[in-house]
């Protein structure tokens, strides 16, 4: 009896999977069918594409920004500029001109044979700096010391290339103790 038992268990799932049948797939390929018959299908027509007009490149004949040509181009451009008025460019830098004029300051004068001879500091090195020298990275031609301040006369380029100069004061700065 057992054994009719564990066969009738092992059929039981058998006899309910097969009376589900087809029954669900007919209706759903009927449904399926009729859909795609009330379904219009509808492609938008692609717009055209945009014309291409090529234009033509005028800068062909201009100096390449990037080569190194084009700042020889304006180192001569500097070199023959109208006035006539010009730093000299060739002369040995002195040490005062590696640094800008605001980074530079004035804390002292001494006189040696007779000269006034102005110190400078440049970040934490104090040189020493007569008329005559150059100080600043604009080819300030140091004209006159006093014991309060130097009178610099910069050589600079103007918004059209010009080399004009103007007048500087750097003054003494008064140690705060």
């Amino acid at each position: 009896m057992f054994r009719y038992f564990k066969i009738l268990i092992l059929l039981l799932p058998a006899v309910l999977l097969a009376a589900c049948g087809d029954n669900g797939v007919s209706e759903l390929t009927e449904w399926m069918n009729s859909v795609k018959k009330e379904t219009k299908l509808s492609i938008p027509k692609l717009s055209p594409p945009k014309v291409y007009v090529p234009v033509a490149y005028s800068g062909a004949a201009d100096i390449d920004p990037f080569n190194p040509a084009k700042l020889l181009v304006v180192l001569a451009r500097m070199r023959d500029s109208s006035n006539g008025f010009k730093p000299d460019m060739d002369r040995r830098k002195e040490a005062l001109e590696a640094f800008p004029l605001d980074a530079l300051k004035m804390v002292g004068v001494i006189e040696k044979s007779g000269v006034k001879q102005a110190l400078v500091q440049a970040d934490k090195t104090v040189f020493q700096a007569k008329a005559g020298g150059y100080i600043g990275q604009n080819f300030g031609l140091m004209t006159r010391i006093t014991d309060s301040e130097i009178e610099i006369k910069e050589t600079i380029q103007d918004a059209s290339g010009e080399w004009v100069e103007r007048n500087v004061k750097l003054e003494l700065q008064e140690s705060k103790k």
